[in-house]
């Protein structure tokens, strides 16, 4: 429900949602104080049904759907298409990532809401854009990283990878909740709303722009480089006595700092094979040579100790373990039916009330009671 202290207080967000990329999208609506009215089909969205990982529920969905209001209504039912529409004619937005077209046929476009409702920001979340040949091609976030080329400089020289998250979908929604802010702001002004088209490969295919940048210019692929830099060194792991810690040396200025007091070598600053990124880059294999007798010595502590007493980047290659007992991580407070739960805060909020994550069909009567009466 809206929290009259958020920003978004007051807007009403109707979601005809599933998975990961529209409901990243409306739950950072939600998170700021939005009402987000979820459309579920009977038995409920797909990402109910990814895992029972949160006492029952879904990791996915439990992330992605706190403070929501759950609705299930038939679309291919007149009555309850009715509803939907009479939500969709008041509502300030309203989020789609259905097949394309999906909406359209059910008189839920744009173009057939604007007239009732001037102010409707309508955001269609797809694959492709509807201009591309790819236009209806299916368009999972794994089959999105591979397309774009995401995949491509991911992984080892032997082997491309997609990205461990979802990361197509999750920025794709980063995207949206953006331009749904702009549409806001732009709608204070004019007092219209519009139509917005975000897409996945739009999205990565942004994101791949240096790589992109790099072919077109310089005729060349960027390499695969693991958890090394493809052009930046040294950037990456250094294996120490008790694993691994990363290290990033970005400038001259640094690059002095990791001679002196990281490699206690000196004489290495001025090294011809290493005086500049472009020589350390062309050198990599004479300059792991230099530092690996080094850093073996050192426990990733002692490591870590060593690079932040030159004031240097440096970072442990932490487990999923790790990160979730990480004294940095921020926590909030959720619930879903079978218990609480906690998990890291949204970047925006760093202080976010409690929030329950909805039963299937949990808001249904309720919303047909406020938006069931005909005109």
């Amino acid at each position: 429900m809206s929290n009259p202290a958020q920003p978004l207080s007051g807007l009403l967000v109707v979601a005809i949602e599933q998975a990961v990329a529209a409901p990243m999208c409306t739950q950072r609506l939600a998170d700021a104080g939005a009402r987000v009215i979820k459309i579920e089909r009977a038995g409920g969205e797909t990402a109910r049904h990814y895992d029972r990982a949160v006492h029952g529920t879904s990791a996915y969905f439990a992330w992605l759907n706190r403070g929501k209001e759950s609705a299930v209504l038939d679309l291919k039912n007149a009555d309850d298409l009715a509803i939907v529409r009479r939500m969709a004619e008041q509502a300030d937005v309203l989020v789609s990532n259905f097949a394309r077209g999906a909406v359209d046929r059910l008189g839920l476009g744009f173009d057939e809401l604007k007239a009732a409702n001037p102010k409707l920001i309508a955001v269609q979340i797809a694959g492709y854009g509807g201009d591309t040949p790819y236009a209806n091609a299916r368009a999972y976030d794994a089959l999105v990283q591979a397309e774009s080329g995401v995949c491509a400089v991911t992984g080892t020289a032997d082997t491309p990878v997609k990205v461990g998250v979802s990361l197509a979908d999750i920025a794709c929604g980063m995207n949206a909740h953006a331009a749904v802010l702009e549409a806001l702001i732009a709608r204070s002004i004019s007092g219209h709303g519009r139509a917005i088209e975000m897409t996945l490969f739009d999205t990565m295919a942004d994101w791949m722009n240096v790589p992109m940048m790099h072919y077109e210019h310089l005729g060349r692929e960027v390499p695969r480089s693991g958890l090394a830099h493809a052009s930046i060194y040294p950037y990456g792991p250094v294996e120490c006595s008790d694993g691994q810690v990363m290290v990033v040396v970005q400038n001259p200025a640094e690059w002095t700092r990791f001679c002196t007091v990281a490699l206690q070598r000196p004489d290495l600053e001025h090294d011809p094979r290493f005086h500049d990124n472009p020589a350390r880059d062309a050198n990599r294999a004479a300059l792991d040579g230099e530092m690996a007798p080094v850093f073996v010595k050192l426990t990733c502590e002692d490591a870590l100790v060593r690079l932040e007493a030159g004031n240097l980047a440096g970072a442990r290659i932490n487990t999923v373990s790790g990160v979730t007992n990480h004294p940095a991580v921020r926590r909030s407070k959720a619930s879903v039916s079978g218990g609480d739960f906690t998990l890291a805060v949204p970047p925006l909020r760093p202080e976010i009330e409690a929030r329950a994550v909805p039963d299937i069909g949990e808001h249904t009567e309720a919303v047909r009671q406020e938006f069931g009466a005909g005109p």
